[in-house]
C-alpha cells in the first residue's frame, strides 16, 4: 500500500513520453507507485456506443477485456462514482458481488470480481476537449490510499496534457488497412493462416505479411497481442 503520507512523484520520463509504449511504461510506474493490481486508460469520444470507446493502454489480462466488454468497462467510467481532478475518490466495490444501482448488477458486480477487480476507482483525467478516464483496481478492497490517488491523477493528468496529440491519435485513428483488420478478425476468430488465405483469395505469405504489419503497427511481439489490442481498441 503507498499510503501514510508517501509522496508521489511524476514518474520517470513522464515528461518524455513520445511513442504508445512510453505510455504505457509511465501509466505501469503511477500504478505501482499507488499500489493498484491494475489500470485502464480509456477515452470516450462520443458517450454513446460500442465504438465511441476506447482503451488506450491497460494492463488487464487479455480475457478480462474480452470477457468484461466494452459496455461494463463504459459503465464504470460514465458512472456517478468517477471524480474529476481534486474530488475524494470513491470506490465501486466489486467484493462479494454487491448490485451497485445504476451502474453494476450484482451479475456484472461478481464478473469484474472474479476477474481480478475487486475494488475499482474511476478517475476524471482533464486533457484539453477529450473524455479520458483511468481506472485503478485491486483484488482486495482497502489497498489504496484516496490521498495517493488524488495525487497520481493529478500527475496522469499533467503526464497527458504534454501529449494531446498521441492521446488523440491512438483514441480516435484506425492503423489498419482494411487487408490488415480482416486477417486479424479472422486469426481472433481461430483462424489458421492457410484459412484465412481461403477465405480472402490470397496466399499464406500474404497472409502472413498483412498480419506482420499489423503487429508492427500496434509494436505487439506477437499475434495474439495484436488481436489483443485490436479488441480493446474497438477495431475488429
Amino acid at each position: 500500500m503507498a499510503g501514510n503520507g508517501t509522496q508521489i512523484g511524476v514518474p520517470a520520463g513522464a515528461g518524455r513520453l513520445g511513442s504508445s509504449a512510453d505510455l504505457t511504461a509511465f501509466l505501469m510506474a503511477l500504478c505501482g507507485q499507488v499500489g493498484a493490481d491494475y489500470y485502464m486508460l480509456v477515452a470516450v469520444i462520443n458517450d454513446t456506443e460500442r465504438s465511441d470507446l476506447r482503451i488506450i493502454a491497460s494492463n488487464w489480462v487479455y480475457d478480462a477485456v474480452q470477457i468484461a466488454g466494452p459496455q461494463l468497462i463504459a459503465a464504470l467510467v460514465k458512472s456517478e462514482h468517477t471524480v474529476p481532478p481534486g474530488r475524494q475518490p470513491r470506490a465501486i466495490i466489486t467484493h462479494d458481488a454487491p448490485p451497485l444501482p445504476g451502474v453494476l448488477s450484482g451479475e456484472d458486480a461478481r464478473l469484474l470480481d472474479v476477474l481480478g477487480h475487486g475494488e475499482v476507482y474511476p478517475l476524471r483525467v482533464h486533457v484539453g476537449r477529450q473524455k479520458l478516464y483511468v481506472l485503478f483496481s485491486t483484488e482486495v478492497p482497502g489497498q489504496l490510499a484516496a490521498e495517493d490517488l488524488m495525487r497520481a491523477q493529478m500527475r496522469c493528468c499533467y503526464a497527458l496534457s504534454l501529449i494531446p496529440d498521441l492521446i488523440a491519435e491512438t483514441a480516435q485513428q484506425d492503423p489498419l488497412s482494411d487487408r490488415e483488420r480482416e486477417c486479424l478478425y479472422w486469426v481472433s476468430e481461430g483462424k489458421t493462416t492457410e484459412d484465412v488465405a481461403l477465405i480472402l483469395g490470397v496466399s499464406a505469405n500474404t497472409v502472413n505479411g498483412y498480419v506482420t504489419h499489423a503487429m508492427q503497427k500496434f509494436g505487439a511481439p506477437n499475434r495474439a497481442m495484436a488481436v489483443a489490442t485490436a479488441i480493446r481498441s474497438g477495431i475488429i
